[in-house]
């Protein structure tokens, strides 16, 4: 009769290796085994030579998850994004943030837990899920500034690392751009093309990144000596649609501007949509 299929030498059934079986194999204790497979630095060549050739002619894969155990960590970093999935898949700037870790924790044994929060109660699950050790630190990125979700964090005593900021007293660990002086810059940079009724199309105010490129918007009317008119202010809410609707909304309220600071790619992008059905070229009727 033919062995069955993946039968182990003497009938036994296939499993998986296990960590006694590399030993037996390699000649060699299960603690001399364990130290080879975490890079022990205490194993001869000859030793380590002998326990990497048995795992390889058995096929054995460690444990992580026994290892982490062991080791009292997860072997994973959570990707935390508070928005919801309609926004996450349509703005460019998540896929390269979401790029960016992967590139980082791929040099690491650690792993990448991506989650979506669009609401107080998913955010208090997760808090809960983080307290119980599943991860062992936390990236967040999108923050509002109601978002508890850090200090929720800090209290279970989990590594958090916010992208941007939810308002200027930010007490977690955070890393942020210029965004007042960006804003600044890319005004300025209108000016000096000679344009002088400038509106802006923000992002949600209750985003810190946002409030700062309006209040740099404002600043560089300021420095050039020209007034600034909060009608041509408008909340755009960082998608495509929001810039569109804001677009249409500024024609109507000023249909005389001449330029436009928009506070991210996206909304430029339907602000852009708007100018062109009505009638408007980018950059001669409007720089945008």
């Amino acid at each position: 009769m033919a062995a069955a299929r993946g039968a182990r030498p003497g009938g036994a059934a296939r499993g998986r290796p296990t960590l006694e079986e590399v030993a037996r194999r390699a000649g060699v204790g299960r603690g001399t085994v364990s130290r080879v497979i975490n890079g022990s630095p205490r194993v001869s060549d000859r030793t380590r030579a002998a326990v990497e050739a048995a795992v390889a002619e058995l096929g054995y894969v460690p444990n992580r998850a026994a290892r982490a155990l062991a080791a009292g960590s997860a072997d994973a970093v959570a990707l935390v994004v508070p928005e919801p999935e309609s926004r996450f898949f349509t703005e460019p700037w998540f896929s390269g943030i979401v790029r960016g870790i992967s590139e980082e924790l791929s040099r690491t044994d650690l792993q990448l837990l991506l989650t979506l929060l669009s609401g107080r109660q998913e955010r208090e699950r997760f808090a809960q899920y983080a307290a119980a050790h599943r991860v062992d630190g936390v990236l967040l990125v999108s923050v509002h500034a109601d978002h508890t979700l850090p200090d929720l964090l800090a209290d279970a005593r989990i590594p958090a690392v916010l992208g941007g900021r939810r308002h200027a007293g930010e007490t977690a660990p955070y890393v942020d751009c210029d965004n007042t002086g960006g804003a600044h810059r890319a005004v300025t940079h209108l000016l000096g093309r000679g344009r002088r009724s400038i509106a802006t199309i923000t992002g949600s105010l209750d985003v810190y990144a946002a409030r700062c490129r309006a209040d740099g918007y404002r600043a560089a009317l300021r420095d050039a000596g020209l007034p600034v008119d909060e009608d041509l202010l408008v909340c755009g809410d960082f998608t495509e649609d929001g810039g569109a609707r804001a677009m249409r909304g500024l024609l109507e309220r000023a249909p005389g501007l001449d330029a436009v600071f928009c506070a991210s790619d996206v909304m430029a992008a339907g602000a852009r949509l708007a100018l062109r059905r009505a009638g408007r070229a980018v950059p001669d009727d409007v720089a945008l």
